[in-house]
C-alpha cells in the first residue's frame, strides 16, 4: 500500500486528546480491537483517550456507504470475519473511519455531536481482538538466539540451521489472554537437585518475553503455499505479545521436542491490532546479511522484502512490583529496543509457515519470538537481562529481580516515530502475576 491521505500528518481529529504529545492513538493510526460496551462485544477503534464503537458508527450512518461484507463484519463479536476480507477491505474501512474522525468535514462535525459514538477508554473492558485458532511462536531475533545459545553453548551459540530457516514452534491458542488479565504462576516438573528425582512444584524462574505478533488476515487453502511476494497480503496487522515462560520447567522438558508446558500456561496480547496500512510510513530495509552469512533460499528471497520488509518499531518493557505499588511508585523501565533488527522478516516467517502447504486462517497469531538487541538494556526477557539469574536487576527502591516475582506487573509498550510523520502507537500489554495454586 502506498501512502495516502489517511497518513497525512496535518490531518486533525475532533478528538482533542489524539493530538497530545506522545499520544499513541492518533487519527493516522486507527488500530482495530474489540471492547465490551454494556456487556456486549463491539468492534472498536481507539482515538486519543476515547474508544469508537464501530457498530454504532455503522448503524448511525457515520461511516458512509460501506461494502456489505465490511458492514456485516462490524456486527461480529471478534475481528476474524473482518480480517478474512483482506487488506483492501481494511484499507477501505480505514479511509471511512478517518473521514468520520476528521475535524474539518461535515461527517466529522456530525460524528462529534453523537454522544454515544465514543466512550472513555478507561471505562471499557478490552477483549481479545480475534478468536485465535492457531498460535505459532518464532525465534527471529538473532541477538536473542545468540545470547541464549551462549549461556548453554558458549563455543557454538547458534545451531547450524538458524541462519537458513525461520525457527518456530506451535503454541497453545486456548491460553491466550487479553491485556489486563492476571497470569497465574505455573506449576510443573523441573530438573532434579543433585542426584535426586525430578521435582514438581511452582516455577521459580518465571519470565516474560517481549514480542510482536502478526495477525493473519486472508488465509490460504490446505496444500497451497504462499509466495513471499504475496505474504503481507495475508497479514492484517501487528500486536504486542508477552509470551510468558517458566525457564526452570523449560530447561527440563525442552529436549528433544522443544517447548511444552513451560510456554502454554499463558500468553498475553494487547487489545489493539495496528494495521499494516498504518505502519506504511515506518517500513525499513530488512536486516542485511553479514559477510559470510548465507543468503536466504530462493523461496524466502524477495527484492521488495529485502528493501522494506522490516518495521521500525520501538519497544519497551516496564515493571511495577507489589512493593512499588504499595509505596506509590511508578513503573520502572527494564529494557528498550527495536523490532527493526530481526533476522527474519514477517513475510519470511509467514511464507515459511505455509511452505509445506499448512493452511493459515483468519485470526491466527504468528509471534516473533523475544525481541532483543546487542546492548544489555535492549534484552527482551529476564533470562537475558539478568543473565540466567546470575546478574540480578536492581530496581530503584532497592528490590532485586533475577526473574519475575508474584505481585509483579509487567508492561510492554511500543510505538513508531519518524520526523515529518504522525506517531503510531501500540498501546500497552500488561498483566500482574498471581501465586501458583496448590
Amino acid at each position: 500500500m502506498a501512502l495516502d491521505q489517511t497518513h497525512d500528518p496535518a490531518r486533525r481529529s475532533w478528538v482533542a486528546s489524539a493530538h497530545e504529545a506522545g499520544a499513541d492513538f492518533t487519527i493516522q493510526n486507527l488500530p482495530l480491537g474489540v471492547v465490551a460496551i454494556d456487556g456486549n462485544a463491539r468492534a472498536a477503534v481507539p482515538i486519543g483517550d476515547r474508544v469508537v464503537d464501530l457498530r454504532h458508527a455503522r448503524d448511525a450512518g457515520l461511516l458512509g456507504t460501506l461494502p456489505t461484507a465490511i458492514a456485516d463484519a462490524l456486527g461480529a463479536p471478534t475481528l476474524n470475519a473482518l480480517f478474512a476480507l483482506g487488506r483492501p477491505a481494511l484499507a477501505t474501512l480505514r479511509a471511512h473511519v478517518s473521514e468520520m474522525l476528521r475535524a474539518d468535514t461535515p461527517m466529522g462535525a456530525r460524528a462529534a455531536k453523537d454522544a454515544t459514538l465514543t466512550v472513555p477508554a478507561g471505562t471499557v473492558e478490552a477483549r481479545l481482538p480475534v478468536e485465535v485458532g492457531d498460535y505459532t511462536d518464532f525465534y527471529a531475533s538473532i541477538d536473542h538466539a545468540t545470547n541464549v545459545g551462549s549461556m548453554f553453548r558458549p563455543e557454538n551459540p547458534l545451531l547450524p540451521n538458524y541462519k537458513h530457516v525461520p525457527i518456530g514452534y506451535h503454541g497453545r491458542a486456548s491460553s491466550i489472554v487479553a491485556s489486563g488479565v492476571p497470569v497465574r504462576r505455573p506449576r510443573g516438573q523441573m530438573a532434579p537437585v543433585a542426584e535426586g528425582l525430578p521435582r514438581f512444584g511452582a516455577s521459580e524462574r518465571l519470565d516474560y518475553e517481549l514480542e510482536i505478533g502478526a495477525v493473519v488476515g486472508r488465509g490460504n487453502a490446505l496444500g497451497a503455499p504462499i509466495p513471499i511476494a504475496e505474504a503481507e497480503q495475508h497479514l492484517a496487522g501487528l500486536v504486542l505479545v508477552n509470551d510468558w515462560s517458566a525457564r526452570d520447567i523449560q530447561a527440563w522438558e525442552y529436549q528433544p521436542l522443544g517447548p511444552f508446558l513451560a510456554k502454554n500456561f499463558a500468553t498475553t496480547i494487547a487489545p489493539w491490532v495496528v494495521t499494516l496500512d498504518a505502519l506504511e510510513p515506518f517500513r525499513a530495509p530488512a536486516r542485511p546479511r553479514a559477510e559470510g552469512e548465507p543468503a536466504p533460499l530462493p523461496y524466502l528471497a524477495d527484492a521488495t522484502d529485502r528493501t522494506r520488509g522490516a518495521y521500525d518499531i520501538t519497544l519497551e518493557v516496564w515493571i511495577r512490583t507489589e512493593r512499588m505499588r504499595a509505596e506509590g511508585r511508578a513503573a520502572e523501565r527494564l529494557s528498550h529496543g527495536t523490532f527493526g533488527r530481526m533476522y527474519w522478516t514477517l513475510a519470511q516467517m509467514l511464507t515459511h509457515h505455509a511452505s509445506n502447504g499448512c493452511n493459515l486462517r483468519p485470526g491466527d497469531l504468528l509471534a516473533s519470538g523475544t525481541v532483543s538487541g546487542p546492548e544489555r538494556d535492549s534484552r527482551g526477557c529476564m533470562l537475558e537481562l539478568a543473565w540466567k539469574g546470575t546478574e540480578p536487576v536492581v530496581l530503584g527502591n532497592g528490590e532485586k529481580r533475577a526473574f519475575i516475582a508474584d505481585g509483579d506487573e509487567v508492561i510492554l509498550r511500543g510505538w513508531c516515530e519518524r520526523p515529518g510523520v504522525a506517531r503510531v502507537g501500540f498501546g500497552e500489554c500488561r498483566a500482574v502475576v498471581l501465586p501458583a495454586v496448590g
